[in-house]
C-alpha cells in the first residue's frame, strides 16, 4: 500500500469498507476538496486525479505534502461518518473505534456546545459566545479534528522528507514536528467551523469559524496521534511538554478529567 511506503496512517483507512465511499472528481473552485456525509460522497479537485483526467486518484506519491494533507483530511471525515453510521447500527458495540466515538461524544458535549466563535473571519480578536445545536456541534467538533489530522500529515511529511523520507521516529524530527506543533497550537490553527442551522444567519454567511479559545485542547491531540497515528511513548510525551510550555492550560483544558 502506498501510504505504507510513504510512513502514513493506514490503521483508521483499513476499518472504512471499501465501498463505503463514493470518489468522485470536480474542478472545483472554493475548495480543494468536500466531504458530503448524508451520501458517503467525497469530490476532490481534478488536479487530485490521474492525468487531472477526473478518472481515479494519482499516486500517493505524486502528490505534494499539501494535496496529501488535504485528502487525509477528507479521509478523517469519512472515517467519522463510518463510525457514526456504525454507531446507530450497533449501539453497545466494543473497540478502538468505538471509543474514539465515545471520546468524541464526551467532548461534543463538554467543548462544542458551547463554543467561542470569530463572527468576521478578518478580525480574529473580536470573538462572541455561541450555544451550538447538536448539528452544530457534531460539525465544529468533526471540522476541528479535521484541521490537525490534515496538518499533521502535511508536517510529517515536511519534516520526513528532510530525512530522506524516514519515518517520524528520531529525536531531531520529533523536536522539529513538537516545534512545529507548539507554533501551530499558538497561533490558534486547530479550530474548525460549522454551518449555522439559522436560516437568517445563513443569509449573513455559511460558515461561522471558531475561536483560538476554542480550538483543540490536548487531550483530543493525545487521543488522536495515538488512535489515528498510532504514536506512543516518547513522541507524546515530547508534544506534551510542547503544549504545558506554552502555559495554554486555561484555553485548552475546558473538559479535561
Amino acid at each position: 500500500m502506498e501510504a505504507d511506503r510513504l510512513h502514513l496512517p493506514t490503521k483508521f483507512l483499513r476499518e472504512i469498507p471499501a465501498n463505503f465511499i463514493r470518489f468522485e472528481f470536480d474542478d472545483l473552485r472554493t475548495y480543494a476538496a468536500e466531504y458530503h456525509p448524508d451520501e458517503h460522497r467525497m469530490v476532490l479537485n481534478r488536479s487530485l486525479s490521474f492525468n487531472a483526467a477526473g478518472s481515479t486518484l494519482k499516486s500517493l506519491a505524486k502528490m505534494t505534502h499539501r494535496e496529501l494533507g488535504i485528502l487525509y483530511h477528507e479521509l478523517f471525515h469519512a472515517y467519522m461518518d463510518y463510525l457514526l453510521s456504525s454507531e446507530m447500527r450497533s449501539a453497545g458495540a466494543e473497540g478502538t473505534a468505538h471509543e474514539l466515538m465515545a471520546f468524541a461524544r464526551s467532548q461534543q458535549i463538554c467543548r462544542y456546545t458551547d463554543v467561542t466563535i470569530v463572527p468576521i473571519a478578518q478580525r480574529p480578536q473580536e470573538v462572541e459566545s455561541r450555544y451550538l445545536t447538536e448539528s452544530e456541534s457534531w460539525e465544529a467538533l468533526n471540522e476541528t479534528w479535521a484541521v490537525f489530522i490534515g496538518w499533521s500529515i502535511w508536517n510529517q511529511l515536511e519534516v520526513q522528507s528532510q530525512e530522506r523520507g524516514s519515518r517520524l521516529q528520531q529525536p531531531r524530527q520529533m523536536a522539529q514536528w513538537a516545534r512545529r506543533f507548539q507554533v501551530a497550537l499558538s497561533n490558534g490553527e486547530f479550530r474548525g467551523y460549522y454551518v449555522p442551522q439559522d436560516a437568517a444567519e445563513q443569509r449573513i454567511t455559511q460558515k461561522r469559524f471558531l475561536a483560538k479559545q476554542s480550538q483543540l485542547s490536548w487531550r483530543e491531540t493525545e487521543v488522536l496521534l495515538i488512535q489515528i497515528f498510532d504514536f506512543t511513548g516518547k513522541f507524546i510525551h515530547l508534544i506534551k511538554r510542547a503544549v504545558h510550555s506554552l502555559k495554554l492550560t486555561g484555553d485548552v483544558h475546558v473538559c479535561e478529567r
